[in-house]
């Protein structure tokens, strides 16, 4: 049976739903695990520093497709790790800025899969949560200073939101999880009203403990996947990971079919998902205004 590996920057108690996701786009390619196909899982479990090794052992046992999920980091490890086995990346940013792909129309190399974008939506974010809390004249940032140049982008990004909001902008990093408390130590000594937790994966790796903070710290914060909503965050704002990742699944399944990454044109979302959580809202004392209900793709009583 042919082979596919899988590595994650998370875990696989975290990401199980995504995993779910790729298996059925391997299902609609015909592609059933255990039947016809094989897939070996490689978590990093938060460590970036763990996926170089996870993606040469995939390469050494000769897969026929590896696909990198979780972000660039991911990408640009399996890249290293082989220049003939085809790789379906899921990542966030730009893959031509990264040097993953020639172009999104024509990747040109072995490497094709899924952009999302998801770095350059913090201004989007800011605006919508600045919506909600009008009165809020600061509002702080959470970065991951370890994501490459692309916390230099969301920076930037962020920044223009707050511009066009006219709140000041608090800027917050961490890059493991000893960093988050004195992170929300300092959003309230900046006194921020309102907190935007940028596009990451190992904060949505982190996805409960972040919520639980925001809780604890009575902060209104807006995320980018839907699944931090689900689970008590105030709003999120992106796009459907289960769905990309079916996406991920299904140009594996082409690839095992015989197509070339070169001939696959790099995805991107065409659907934006605007989440609301009013039991946190009402937690926090808050009224959501119609003007975002009635935007909301999503609300949760």
């Amino acid at each position: 049976m042919p082979v596919v590996g899988f590595i994650h920057i998370g875990t696989p108690d975290g990401f199980a739903h995504l995993v779910a996701g790729f298996r059925r786009g391997l299902n609609e390619e015909g592609f059933v695990e255990g039947r016809n196909v094989v897939i070996q899982y490689r978590w990093a479990e938060g460590r970036y520093e763990r996926l170089s090794a996870l993606a040469v052992d995939l390469v050494g046992r000769r897969v026929n497709v590896l696909v990198a999920g979780g972000g660039e980091n991911s990408a640009i490890a399996a890249k290293a790790a082989t220049s003939s086995i085809p790789i379906v990346f899921a990542i966030g940013g730009d893959p031509v800025k990264l040097g993953l792909v020639a172009s999104l129309s024509r990747p040109g190399g072995n490497l094709t899969g899924l952009s999302q974008f998801a770095f350059m939506l913090e201004a989007k974010r800011l605006e919508l949560l600045h919506e909600l809390v009008p009165k809020a004249d600061a509002i702080a940032v959470l970065l991951n200073p370890s994501l490459l140049q692309f916390a230099e982008t969301q920076l930037k990004d962020a920044r223009e939101g707050a511009a066009r909001a006219g709140v000041r902008l608090v800027v917050l990093n961490a890059s493991a999880e000893a960093d988050f408390d004195s992170a929300f130590a300092s959003l309230n000594e900046q006194r921020a009203g309102a907190l935007v937790v940028a596009a990451a994966p190992f904060f949505n790796s982190r996805r409960r403990q972040l919520v639980a903070l925001t809780a604890r710290h009575g902060v209104p914060a807006i995320y980018e996947w839907r699944e931090f909503a689900e689970i008590g965050g105030l709003m999120s704002y992106g796009t459907s990971l289960p769905d990309a990742y079916r996406q991920v699944g299904v140009y594996a399944g082409l690839i095992l079919k015989g197509a070339k990454p070169a001939d696959l044109p790099v995805l991107q979302p065409t659907k934006f998902e605007l989440v609301v959580n009013l039991k946190t809202a009402k937690a926090l004392g808050l009224t959501v205004p119609q003007s975002l209900l009635a935007r909301a793709d999503e609300v949760i009583e």
